[in-house]
């Protein structure tokens, strides 16, 4: 719209410099930079005491890639304009570029004198790339407590609260940042972040509104628009919002991948592979868009393609997150091949990486379940047994990643009485509001010791008001949050009618399923062989711990039973929720509805037993894991072992 009025504007006034120099502007912002220069060095040349055509000139070479001649134009700027900070900041990253290090630094250093709050920024923003945190966040509130109204500070203050996932604090910082500024395009961006982090998706689509009027020809808040209906479970009006995105800017990489997953979780394979190749077309190195064709399941690489990710994968200048998920789908492709040894040399090099970026810390989880173990013992259950909030609706199936919990969801949501929702974090959401109240100075699970029954129940109603937003209605729905198998006790109390699902596979498959599978967030545990293997020893322990307290409370599934027996299962599942028969639960896979995980494709199909003891593949690579799985692996059949413990 800018360059359309500019050049309306120089029709009747051509001989303008101001309205050619923004212009330039405009069309270095719109990558247009042979043009731009067109236009800027006429201006420089009738009026070569022009200080922003000459800065806007040198932004234009910078994007055609002509380090020396953008250098000439800034060291223009910055002598004809000392006093500037932005003009020596500007020569400083152009001289950087071409390798003058010495001059850049100089320069640097005339910027920071000029206006010392730039370095303290710039060390707090690199600070916050390399992981430093703490020094960052001291950084910003130093700048705040002398400049209240900061808003750049407030911005990336809350940016490292969205990144601590303490989205009361990031809210109120950028809400006080667009209050100050309320065209501070980004903070409404981010804003939008925090908002859609925290679930609040009203709010989250008012401050993308806003930011959409204020770039409304920009795609990326259209694509954050699209993410958030995603995650609101909106998922044909996320299609239309990437639709529009990618109308602003056909090549926009992100909303094509948004678009992608979209189509897949509705059922439309077809099409978001075509979105998926597409945005491969235009972007050849984009990680996101190999991996999610590979976490398909169904999708098979042709020899191009491989070819394509091999020649990317080991490349350095790419960030690690791109090389991840090459490395993750060069593991699937070469599963698919059945050259299971490069498979597993691809998964563990992508799960190798991807650990460095985890904080994940196994002692933790040990203590936390023995203080979970040493709470919910038997005579406290007992004696708060009924105290909850007797609502029947939820039923919750728990366990390990990749062990069938989502072949469980689709099977009860093919019920005409149950919805089946999704990953819910509304639990861990109860738990971190028992954290808050601190009673008697303790947090859960020993806060729970204090809580009368009317308490309890109070909880158990905090949880079903929170899930409400993912029901329409029906009197049943399901929560198959995985890692909620440790809050058995917690349901127990909260939750007394609530039916608990235990879905369970082999131990190996279990795990070396999770090892293969990048997952989006979460699942720290799965990236390392000895802390997968430990984790699942942790989870089989309060799993047992559960079946001793409340015996018959779960019901334990095993895949490999619903692959050998899927009617006899299927009716001992429906039973325990308390379900009438239905035989739809038997056709599950022609059950039209959004699967949002790495199974999506595979619930669209009867049953089948392909998956059942692939480990056996990968043997030869598991001795790590089948070392410390071997307690749990003694108690199956003996031709359930691996060879090297016969």
């Amino acid at each position: 719209m800018a360059e359309q009025l500019c050049r309306s504007a120089l029709n009747d006034d051509s001989r303008n410099p101001k309205l050619r120099c923004l212009l330039g502007a405009t069309l270095v912002k719109c990558r247009q930079h042979e043009e731009a220069e067109q236009h800027l060095r006429q201006v420089t040349s009738l009026h070569p005491e022009f200080p922003l055509a000459h800065r806007e000139l040198g932004n234009a070479l910078v994007g055609l890639g002509r380090g020396p001649g953008a250098t000439e134009s800034f060291e223009w700027v910055a002598a004809s304009t000392p006093d500037n900070s932005t003009a020596h900041f500007d020569l400083a990253l152009a001289l950087s570029k071409l390798g003058r290090r010495q001059e850049a630094d100089a320069a640097m250093e005339q910027s920071f004198a000029l206006q010392p709050e730039r370095r303290e920024m710039l060390t707090a923003v690199g600070h916050q790339r390399a992981g430093r945190v703490a020094e960052a966040e001291k950084i910003y509130r130093s700048i705040l407590s002398r400049e209240p109204r900061n808003v750049n500070a407030m911005r990336l203050l809350g940016g490292i609260a969205i990144e601590m996932e303490r989205y009361r604090m990031a809210a109120k910082l950028l809400r006080n940042a667009v209050t100050l500024e309320p065209e501070f395009f980004g903070a409404w961006v981010d804003l939008a972040r925090v908002y859609m982090e925290w679930d609040k998706f009203e709010e989250g689509h008012e401050a993308l509104a806003r930011a959409i009027r204020l770039e409304p020809e920009l795609a990326y808040p259209r694509m954050m628009l699209g993410n958030l209906l995603s995650k609101a479970g909106r998922y044909e009006e996320a299609v239309a919002s990437f639709h529009v995105a990618l109308e602003k800017q056909p090549d926009h990489g992100g909303s094509l991948a948004g678009l992608g997953h979209a189509l897949k979780t509705i059922g439309r394979p077809e099409d978001a592979i075509d979105t998926y190749r597409e945005c491969i077309r235009k972007y050849p190195a984009f990680g996101e868009a190999y991996w999610s064709l590979a976490n398909l399941k169904t999708y098979r690489f042709d020899d191009a393609e491989i070819a394509t990710m091999e020649q990317h994968v080991d490349n350095e200048r790419l960030v690690d997150e791109t090389r991840i998920n090459l490395n993750y789908a060069l593991g699937k492709a070469y599963d698919d091949r059945q050259d299971y040894d490069r498979a597993f040399s691809f998964y563990e090099h992508g799960a190798s990486v991807r650990r460095l970026h985890e904080s994940y810390d196994p002692v933790q989880t040990e203590v936390i379940h023995n203080r979970i173990i040493d709470v919910f013992t038997a005579r406290f259950l007992a004696g708060h047994a009924g105290s909850g909030d007797p609502d029947p609706a939820p039923i919750f199936i728990v366990g390990l990643p990749r062990s069938g919990s989502t072949l469980i969801e689709q099977i009860l949501a093919s019920h005409s009485a149950v919805e089946g929702t999704a990953e819910l974090p509304d639990l861990a959401r109860v738990i971190r509001s028992i954290n808050r109240q601190q009673r008697h100075g303790t947090s859960y699970p020993e806060a729970l010791l204090h809580h009368a029954d009317d308490a309890l129940r109070e909880l158990g109603r905090q949880y079903l008001d929170s899930t409400q937003r993912h029901r329409s209605g029906l009197p049943r729905f399901t929560d198959k949050m995985p890692n909620n198998f440790s809050s058995v006790g917690l349901l127990a109390l909260i939750l007394p009618n609530a039916k608990i699902v235990n879905a369970r596979r082999h131990p190996l498959d279990s795990c070396m399923g999770s090892f293969k599978q990048l997952f989006f967030k979460g699942q720290a545990f799965t990236y390392d062989l000895v802390e997968l293997g430990e984790y699942y020893l942790e989870y089989q322990r309060i799993m047992d711990h559960w079946q001793t307290v409340l015996p018959g409370r779960v019901l334990d599934v095993h895949y490999e039973a619903m692959v050998a027996d899927q009617e006899a299962q299927t009716r001992r599942l429906i039973e325990h929720c308390g379900l009438s028969w239905e035989d739809a639960c038997l056709r599950f896979y022609e059950t039209d509805r959004a699967v949002n995980t790495a199974s999506s494709e595979q619930v669209r199909q009867p049953i089948y037993a392909g998956s059942i003891h692939s480990w056996r593949r990968f043997e030869a690579h598991l001795e790590p894991l089948i070392e410390v799985l071997e307690p749990v692996l003694r108690r199956l059949p003996e031709d359930q072992w691996p060879d090297c413990m016969g």
